[in-house]
């Protein structure tokens, strides 16, 4: 009989891509792989991908992990092993406070743990994965590591210095997945704007872009983890060229006040990042940016938040999320001792977010009564969930499609006439369906 191994998947998508990678690895090596197991019924070990990028990750993966640990203690499973960023970070601490773990490994040894567990690590499996996700999109992560040193992330820390992945490697994965019947593309790393730097000498990703958005049956392709500095503009014209290349482009901007920015290592000041907005809106009218900020940086005084809030205002994003600073030790902002109390960090969040609220409800009016084209995502009860050219799976928006009467599937595209709005959802019927 084949051994049951569950495998729990925690933190972001660049993760998640690791964790379909070891899954197709173990499916090939006899093992029947259970994903987020709901109960330790009948396995015969788990494997847990960790997070360890801010405070909360690391608490929830730590939470994960004991609770594992117990099913070990009680028999409940044979084998314990753990990997990812927390473990790259704390491997030698993990190894003492958690002796039921059979395994510790960090975030580059996906060989090493195939191996371990009792399988064989084939290389030919380059670009094959188990997805989770709705198997009509799917991330694809084309670099991993990061150079950028901003003062509040420990991503290099973890992961080490950015590399590309080969063009050609991509491209066949790309392939893979559309033959797989994959119709959306997320391009994820932890920065696609420096795509092909260390391989190839110069910017790649607006030529990546082209390749991909040839193949057969990719219908959209969308950015992700743009970062602001040196933005590549050549981006913009292949959204302009290519239809299947969204409109969209998620840009972590983090802060506009000019000291906060040169504190957080971000490599451009306040007025750089507005002229970069203007200049994304006037090359691409109609693009939908989404952006990350992150309010009680240390030192951040009321007068910088303000300014933040102000930016906001101006700069009228379609979608937004906000985090609260966490204190990362190895950080350069770790160092910073004009920590902002943690009352006043969520005062600040819940009033960005309630700026942000009035915005995307204003946005979201204007779409009633427009035809728009969606993506089915899945049925719930009576009605569809769906998403539009303006939102990612899982961050943004849905479109809640209701009395369909109608055979669909998931990974569908209809037109959907929007009849009502919510501050962060779209409610609409099927004027029709959009044939492949």
């Amino acid at each position: 009989m084949k051994k049951k191994m569950g495998i729990v998947s925690l933190g972001c998508a660049k993760n998640l891509v690791d964790t379909e990678v070891l899954m197709k690895q173990l499916e090939f090596s006899q093992f029947d792989v259970v994903f987020e197991p709901e109960s330790t019924t009948s396995l015969d070990s788990v494997i847990i991908n960790t997070c360890g990028f801010i405070k909360e990750a690391k608490e929830e993966s730590i939470d994960v992990i004991l609770r594992f640990a117990e099913a070990k203690r009680t028999g409940k499973i044979r084998r314990l092993f753990l990997m990812g960023c927390l473990t790259e970070r704390y491997r030698d601490d993990l190894y003492k406070e958690i002796p039921e773990a059979d395994g510790i490994y960090g975030v580059h040894e996906l060989q090493k743990i195939v191996v371990e567990v009792g399988g064989e690590f084939r290389r030919n499996l380059i670009g094959e994965r188990r997805l989770t996700s709705p198997g009509h999109y799917a991330y694809l992560k084309i670099a991993e590591g990061c150079d950028r040193r901003c003062s509040f992330c420990a991503i290099p820390i973890i992961r080490g210095s950015h590399r590309s992945r080969p063009e050609d490697e991509i491209v066949t994965e790309a392939s893979i997945l559309a033959a797989q019947g994959v119709k959306e593309l997320l391009i994820i790393s932890q920065d696609t704007t420096y795509y092909g730097m260390d391989l190839y000498g110069r910017r790649k990703l607006a030529d990546l872009l082209r390749r991909i958005s040839d193949i057969k049956g990719i219908e959209w392709i969308r950015l992700h983890y743009t970062f602001p500095h040196a933005f590549p503009l050549g981006i913009l014209q292949v959204m302009n060229e290519r239809s299947n290349v969204c409109n969209y482009l998620d840009i972590p901007l983090q802060h506009i006040s000019t000291r906060v920015l040169r504190s957080m290592k971000r490599g451009m000041n306040g007025e750089q990042t507005r002229v970069l907005i203007e200049t994304i809106r006037s090359k691409v009218p109609g693009i939908a940016i989404r952006t990350t900020l992150i309010t009680g940086y240390p030192g951040e005084t009321e007068t910088e938040f303000e300014e933040l809030c102000v930016f906001i205002q101006e700069s009228s994003f379609e979608r937004l999320g906000v985090f609260t600073y966490s204190n990362e030790e190895g950080t350069a902002a770790a160092m910073n001792k004009d920590h902002v109390p943690h009352s006043v960090k969520m005062h600040r969040l819940k009033k960005l977010m309630k700026i942000q609220e009035e915005i995307s409800l204003q946005k979201n009016r204007s779409h009633i009564g427009k035809t728009m084209k969606v993506i089915l995502d899945a049925k719930e009860g009576d009605h569809w969930i769906g998403r539009t050219e303006a939102d990612s799976p899982g961050i943004d928006q849905e479109v809640v499609i209701r009395g369909t009467g109608k055979k669909l599937i998931p990974g569908d595209f209809c037109s959907v006439k929007i009849t009502d709005v919510g501050y962060f959802d779209l409610q609409g019927v099927i004027a029709s369906q959009i044939s492949d």
